[in-house]
């Protein structure tokens, strides 16, 4: 069982998807193409379909406190226009469209986050929570609002203080992923006794890691925590996982990708090609259970 025995209820339906899933596949805000926009209703429901079992969203803000899907700084990209979607009025925000997906008749507005998650409550979705924990003061009363705090995994870095402070203060406990770039990262924050830490995400550039430990690996879920690493190819061109990532899986195989990244033992693994990390991972389960002298075992 992922997070500590007291947050035992909180935590049920994420250790039910996780044992459902064997390895929990995580959209990198939903799932784009043709006329759907990421960090959309329509881009979670897409993931869900490929495969994806937890989806992560962007949160952003207005300047007037409205909660809105959307990563900013991508701006110029995909509404069109330079201004930081933070510094607009929710009216404002109300107005602006995807401009790439527009199409007559219909625009892809940016979307609320609060709606948008109603849609899915009180079903098998999870959700990560990210590029939010500034907000937290007030989103974290917001999300409690929609008394689904089980299907929300809040994300931070590790050595955020502040951050980690807001969520020993908050009555309601919600389950908690922070970003680990060292062991002593996870070790601060995996039995805290005021964070419901359900798991933890393992980002390093380089293979010459303790991450790249099948040992490691099982300590931490020894400790009770999932471990969730990010296959997902950013624009910044700094690799999250050693460089095993979705454009190597693209390019040369989704073995050469995943492969290593699955032989380790993880338990959750973030793409942008949730169907194309579906299918591998069903082919490798497959093979751990007809061959599980060569594999390892397998949980029935």
């Amino acid at each position: 069982m992922f997070g500590q025995p007291r947050f035992a209820a909180m935590n049920a339906l994420i250790n039910d998807v996780i044992e459902t899933e064997k390895v929990l596949i995580v959209a990198h805000r939903g799932s784009a193409g043709g006329s759907v926009a990421v960090n959309t209703e329509l881009s979670i429901r897409a993931a869900q379909l490929q495969g994806a079992g937890m989806v992560e969203l962007d949160v952003s803000a207005s300047r007037d406190g409205e909660f809105y899907l959307f990563h900013d700084g991508c701006e110029p990209e995909v509404l069109g226009f330079e201004t930081n979607l933070q510094t607009l009025t929710a009216e404002e925000i109300d107005s602006a469209s995807y401009i790439w997906v527009d199409r007559p008749g219909r625009r892809a507005h940016v979307e609320r986050l609060l709606p948008v998650l109603r849609t899915f409550k009180d079903t098998r979705a999870l959700f990560n929570i990210d590029r939010s924990w500034w907000r937290w003061p007030n989103l974290l009363k917001a999300l409690d609002g929609l008394y689904m705090a089980h299907q929300l995994l809040m994300k931070c870095p590790a050595w955020e203080e502040a951050a980690l402070d807001r969520l020993r203060a908050f009555e309601v406990k919600f389950p908690f992923v922070p970003i680990c770039s060292t062991p002593e990262d996870v070790y601060r924050v995996v039995n805290d006794p005021e964070l419901n830490t359900v798991g933890v995400e393992l980002i390093t550039n380089t293979r010459q890691h303790p991450w790249f430990s099948p040992s490691v690996i099982e300590e931490f879920q020894g400790l009770g925590v999932f471990v969730f690493v990010n296959a997902v190819t950013l624009t910044t061109g700094i690799p999250l996982f050693g460089g095993l990532d979705d454009e190597l899986a693209i390019s040369t195989s989704p073995e050469a990708a995943y492969g290593p990244i699955l032989a380790l033992g993880v338990d959750a693994v973030q793409t942008d090609w949730p169907a194309i990390l579906r299918d591998y991972r069903n082919s490798w389960l497959a093979a751990r259970r007809d061959e599980p002298s060569l594999l390892g075992p397998i949980a029935p």
